[in-house]
């Protein structure tokens, strides 16, 4: 399954960019974000490997590691899960005097388990909704943030 989000954002690259980029930012706009521990590797850069945690209805831990990172043109992560896994490129492009686009394009390459399965048959916008649930916070994270 492999879905595109993107949403505009009334900020220059480099303020959106170092918004973004920055840890202690994700449970402004991340709901039920907990914790991000660095694992190994350079922090952000290709090879990285970080334990995310969310806590929402259930906890959910991911593995994230960091395949490239090139921005504000492209940074691609790997997130391992024990019921699924996916890759996510993450693009920011000027598209204005003091405005930017966010693009993430998502790609789930393995689901495990019935239920997991299940939801991704019969409900597959859900993932979708989410993500872009995300970057909409994020834009308005970042807007009000100057």
């Amino acid at each position: 399954m492999k879905y595109t989000c993107s949403v505009d954002i009334n900020l220059p690259i480099d303020k959106v960019v170092a918004l973004w980029d920055n840890e202690n930012n994700f449970k402004e706009w991340q709901d039920g974000f907990e914790s991000i521990e660095h694992l190994e590797g350079k922090l952000n850069t290709k090879g990285a490997k970080s334990r995310i945690i969310f806590q929402g209805k259930r906890r959910i831990e991911l593995l994230e590691t960091i395949i490239s990172s090139n921005l504000p043109q492209e940074r691609i992560a790997l997130y391992e899960h024990i019921h699924m896994t996916n890759t996510q490129t993450t693009r920011f492009k000027t598209i204005g005097d003091n405005k930017t686009q966010f693009i993430s394009e998502v790609e789930y390459t393995k689901f495990n388990g019935i239920m997991i399965k299940l939801m991704v048959i019969f409900f597959p916008s859900k993932f979708k909704e989410q993500s872009q649930k995300w970057m909409n916070q994020f834009k308005e994270f970042s807007e009000k943030t100057t």
